[in-house]
């Protein structure tokens, strides 16, 4: 009898998981029904920030190409056009100011375009950063959620996860230079050969 009397007593002592705990509090279950959808949401604006990165990146490769093309088509059909009339070339030295001008404002334009899309690609990059912080944050909380059960202190495992967003400063050292300045330094350079050389093929 003594056996059988301490067997339930074992059994009902014995405590329960922390899932079936959170199942049995309102609050708790509710809380990790939300942080779980949270999750859901942060993961689907991070599949959407990295496509949009992707998608500016692309932009930002047919600027290039588009570049190279324009001042490379325009120097071999000012050359042609120069080698088939050698007669007109004094003229076409004193027009030269126009194939410039055209070369000079292309090249203008897509110099600003490719910093627009840069500044777009450093601040999505930033925007990713930060929910994939937060994600971690949140997946970390949920885990000792899991963990602890009942344990578990709303009032105090919320406010730290309030405080660590809110505190969350981007400790990134200051760069007097960036990527995108050496690339618009890059274009300018290549835009005033191009202009040599149009110089060049129309009065030599």
């Amino acid at each position: 009898m003594d056996d059988q009397s301490t067997k339930p007593s074992i059994m009902e002592s014995k405590p329960l998981h922390p899932l079936h705990q959170i199942a049995e509090t309102p609050t708790h279950k509710l809380l990790l029904k939300q942080w779980l959808k949270e999750e859901e949401l942060i993961l689907g604006r991070t599949i959407l920030k990295e496509t949009q990165i992707d998608s500016v990146r692309k932009e930002i490769t047919m600027l290039y190409i588009f570049f190279f093309l324009f001042h490379s088509t325009a120097l071999v059909l000012l050359f042609s056009a120069s080698s088939r009339d050698p007669l007109s070339s004094r003229l076409a030295c004193h027009r030269s100011w126009i194939p410039s001008l055209c070369s000079t404002l292309f090249s203008l334009g897509i110099i600003w375009a490719v910093r627009y899309k840069t500044d777009v690609e450093v601040h999505l990059e930033k925007l990713l950063e930060r929910e994939k912080e937060d994600g971690k944050l949140l997946a970390k909380c949920v885990e000792e959620l899991k963990k602890k059960g009942i344990e578990f202190d709303l009032l105090k495992e919320v406010d730290a996860l309030r405080r660590a967003k809110s505190l969350r400063v981007e400790a990134k050292a200051v760069r007097k230079w960036s990527a995108r300045d050496f690339v618009s330094l890059f274009f300018f350079a290549v835009s005033c050969l191009v202009l040599a050389i149009t110089r060049v093929i129309l009065c030599d």
